[in-house]
């Protein structure tokens, strides 16, 4: 399965939708995605849970421009400026929306009812303040290309050196899904988005799924306990380059835009 943070189709459509590219119904739609329902707490002038498109309304009354995504994980703040309660908070979540033109951010809230095969999702997305500063770590689209070129050789040559690398049905199941969405021409992000954000949203798609697979194939052939180091050594990195690319994609449009 495609790594699509929830963080991420808010971001991306959501500044489809503050740039006039997008009809409110179209943004929420594909926001919300396979989810049952998405609500916003605390927003500024609302005692009560708000449902998504009046919340992006009024968050573009509020002044917001943009919105921004962080991928945070242990040891890696990616995206976010502080302050040190909200950081928490989407380190716990990992991931958030964090808007331009307006102090706040929003972190979500994943409560799932119901059997296998028949999950409600309902998502709550909780809107806190946020410093205004340049958020951490975050790479150029070119950055973020190479970057993700160069990992994904190095990874490849070790994890096949290991016998980890993506193998089995399981794993040609999810090759095969991940070549039929692609060849579908399915669109991987909002209208607004610059071609090579497209193009690097796939690639770190792509990465992030082989490093899936690696994870779920168990040890493979790196039976030792110096080739499983061996591999652990290698997914790291590799996860750490995909991420900063997923956030360099989804905050192309934004940055683009006050570049002028």
């Amino acid at each position: 399965m495609l790594f699509e943070p929830r963080s991420g189709r808010l971001g991306a459509w959501g500044n489809a939708l503050l740039a006039g590219l997008v009809s409110p119904d179209e943004a929420v739609l594909s926001i919300v995605g396979e989810d049952a329902v998405h609500r916003v707490e605390g927003l500024p002038g609302e005692s009560a849970p708000v449902g998504l498109t009046l919340a992006l309304g009024r968050l573009r009354a509020l002044g917001v421009t943009g919105l921004r995504v962080a991928l945070p994980a242990p040891g890696h703040p990616l995206g976010l400026s502080g302050p040190p309660e909200f950081n928490a908070r989407a380190l716990e979540a990992e991931e958030a929306v964090v808007a331009v033109g307006a102090a706040l951010g929003l972190v979500p809230e994943v409560s799932e009812v119901g059997p296998a095969g028949d999950v409600h999702v309902s998502v709550t997305w909780h809107v806190l303040p946020v410093r205004e500063a340049p958020p951490a770590d975050v790479p150029s689209l070119s950055e973020a290309e190479r970057e993700l070129a160069e990992a994904l050789r190095e990874a490849t040559e070790v994890l096949t050196r290991l016998d980890v690398a993506g193998s089995g049905p399981v794993a040609e199941a999810a090759l095969s899904a991940y070549r039929a969405r692609a060849e579908a021409g399915r669109e991987a992000l909002a209208p607004g988005y610059p071609a090579r954000a497209v193009r690097v949203l796939a690639l770190a798609q792509r990465v992030d799924l082989m490093v899936s697979l690696a994870y779920e194939n168990g040890h493979g052939g790196a039976v030792a306990a110096s080739e499983m180091a061996a591999r652990a050594e290698a997914l790291r990195p590799v996860e750490r380059v995909a991420r900063r690319a997923l956030v360099a994609a989804y905050n192309s449009a934004v940055e683009a835009r006050e570049r002028g």
